[in-house]
């Protein structure tokens, strides 16, 4: 970037990324302009928040007089709109960092899913959050004139950009602290020059905001005198307004706030498009004394799976805001929860350090995750259409939950839906309390497979036996899987039981005469296994016969307490060292490859039949094998043969 200045004034570049939201501000978003007054008065409004915060420890930023408020007025002649603040305002370097850069990580990432479907793109930007830029939906251009708080008149700050590739910064003189946006109004953007327009917008968007929104009006007043003709003469006086109810929604009755007013709050403090999903609004007193006001998203942010996603709960402290995003009221795998806490028992000097080991912080914690859980169990109670959307969208975070909140697994487990043998779907629908309803006579455990896909696991020979017998398998193709089922070990009473370990035990579900057959045929083919265990040595823990499959000569399993094949892949993608996992060969003695095999009574060619089933084995568990040459090897001879 090549910056220029003449004096004080500066011009400067945005950085990539601005340049492509500013365009898509202006096309994508079109449909719905009037959202640019949300957004820019839902920043006034925290910027007066945050001034209150900071006059907490120094007293002479904000005299109690002087009415935190937002102002609108515009102007037909120069084609003008302005909105201004008396909050905290930005000095220099704010103005460059806020005004100049998108400052998130990933946002990269955001703009290569960015398509030329434009509605798709109103959903992104949507769940990023667009905030300033919105203004220029209906402005050719922008000039933004800001004093911080504690400054000297003489070192406010004028911005100015067309949107285009750059912007102005320059050093000004500005009487009062807080912020000014005059937006130049593009023609299509003339519409909002009306007082009747803003009027509507406000009320529609911006009754809930907790500081007076006024408007400048202009009303024909008497004089008191008359005209020749005897007409009264009157003059034009003009006056602030307020049109906004000025009270925070929070601290309202819920009788008294409408599902509509719920919806557009949630707009103003999660800057989503989207309409939420559900919400909770919840008065406590007691041995704690708190408002919360809870959302659940209808869709995911774009950044959720991203390390550095910035989760938590608005903080407020007897109503006054005291920081964004406070992430120790929620635990990790509901970060997606939008919403505010306002809580009468911390201190107004609280910190993020101070909230980290606070015993009341934990309690708050503890309330809101239960309340959280709790919409959530209602939810698909109620609605297992729209709980189904829920879980496509943020099914793989609760799936962190068992690990992270022992004392809620169980909860979270009943929350959790899987693809099963029950349905012919990969679609995620099935709870493990339908599982357990629908169980035999007799069963005690909750049969799981996971896999890399859906296909490979509706397709996988350790099934055969289940279908036979009819017990139905979860299936679980989500990569956290294998990792989630090492902390959930049990639902409802009943232990879940990997159908790849060796431990597996069907026997129950057979009568005696197929037990003394297997027993008798076990006996039969016991030679066949020493032979091959004698071929493999140590490539193999173990070699064993097996009554499980039908139609496939051979499986590999692991012992119970061993990694698993999936929990092996999982640590390999992370990068992690893996410790080599030991299998056990299982052979089906009742199929014709394995008998093929034991008939065979050259060594040379034993050992390439053993190959060629073991081969097959680790391809169908592992999706590869160590040395495949040696595998195509045993092939070819045998084929030459």
């Amino acid at each position: 970037m090549n910056d220029t200045m003449t004096n004080n004034k500066e011009t400067r570049g945005f950085q990539s990324e601005v340049k492509q939201l500013l365009h898509l501000m202006i096309h994508s978003l079109y449909s719905n302009k009037e959202i640019f007054l949300r957004e820019l008065i839902s920043n006034a409004s925290d910027a007066a928040d945050k001034l209150r915060f900071k006059a907490l420890s120094q007293s002479d930023l904000y005299q109690s007089d002087a009415e935190l408020s937002v102002k609108l007025s515009f102007n037909t002649e120069t084609n003008t709109l302005t909105i201004s603040d008396n909050g905290i305002g930005m000095s220099r370097d704010d103005v460059i960092e806020h005004l100049g850069t998108i400052a998130k990580s990933g946002t990269a990432d955001f703009f290569s899913k960015l398509s030329e479907d434009q509605s798709k793109d109103s959903q992104l930007i949507g769940q990023f959050g667009v905030g300033f830029y919105s203004a220029f939906i209906v402005a050719d251009a922008v000039t933004v004139r800001t004093r911080a708080a504690g400054l000297p008149a003489d070192e406010a700050v004028q911005w100015h950009s067309a949107g285009e590739g750059d912007y102005t910064v320059e050093t000004i003189t500005k009487e009062s602290r807080g912020t000014e946006i005059i937006l130049h109004m593009r023609e299509d953007g003339k519409e909002f020059l009306s007082e009747y327009r803003l009027r509507d917008v406000i009320g529609k968007y911006s009754d809930h905001i907790g500081i007076p929104v006024s408007i400048w009006t202009e009303k024909d007043v008497e004089t008191g005198e008359e005209n020749e003709d005897g007409t009264k003469v009157t003059k034009k006086e003009g006056g602030w307004e307020q049109i906004n109810k000025a009270q925070a929604l929070w601290t309202r009755s819920k009788s008294d706030v409408t599902d509509e007013e719920y919806v557009e709050f949630y707009k103003h403090v999660s800057h989503d498009f989207v309409d939420p999903l559900t919400w909770s609004h919840n008065k406590v007193e007691g041995k704690n004394d708190y408002t919360s006001l809870l959302y659940i998203p209808a869709k995911a942010p774009w950044d959720m799976m991203n390390r550095d996603h910035q989760a938590g709960l608005k903080l407020y402290v007897q109503r006054v805001f005291i920081m964004d995003d406070a992430e120790q009221f929620m635990p990790s795998y509901l970060r997606f929860v939008k919403g505010l806490i306002d809580s009468n028992d911390l201190p107004l000097n609280v910190s993020r350090e101070i909230l980290q080991d606070n015993k009341i912080t934990q309690s708050l914690r503890n309330a809101c995750t239960k309340r959280v859980l709790s919409m959530l169990e209602k939810t698909a109670s109620r609605d297992e259409e729209k709980y189904q959307a829920f879980w496509k969208e943020f099914g793989l975070v609760l799936k962190e939950g068992p690990a992270e909140d022992f004392s809620n697994k169980e909860k979270i487990a009943g929350l959790m839906r899987f693809a099963s043998t029950h349905v012919d779907s990969a679609e995620q629908a099935v709870a493990l309390a339908s599982y357990i309803e629908r169980m035999k006579e007799g069963q005690d455990k909750i049969y799981y497979l996971t896999a890399d896909s859906y296909a490979a696991a509706k397709n996988s020979p350790h099934l055969e036996q289940f279908k036979s017998k009819g017990l139905e398998v979860i299936l679980m193709v989500d990569r956290i899987d294998e990792w989630l089922m090492n902390y959930l070990t049990e639902f409802d009473g009943k232990q879940f039981q990997s159908i790849t370990k060796a431990g597996l035990d069907l026997s129950k579900f057979e009568d005696e005469a197929e037990k003394e057959q297997q027993k008798e045929t076990e006996e039969e083919f016991k030679s066949v296994v020493e032979r091959t265990k004698a071929y493999l040595g140590d490539r193999v823990k173990e070699v064993r016969t097996t009554f499980k499959l039908a139609n496939t000569p051979s499986v590999v399993v692991t012992d119970d307490y061993e990694m698993g094949t999936q929990m092996a892949k999982l640590l390999a993608a992370a990068g992690q060292e893996v410790p080599e996992v030991k299998y056990i060969f299982e052979l089906n003695p009742n199929h014709d490859l394995v008998k093929r095999m034991a008939d065979e009574a050259d060594e040379d060619a034993f050992g390439r039949w053993v190959e060629v089933l073991l081969g097959q084995a680790m391809l169908s568990e592992r999706g590869a094998m160590e040395d495949p040459s040696h595998f195509v090897g045993a092939i070819n001879a045998l084929l030459t043969k």
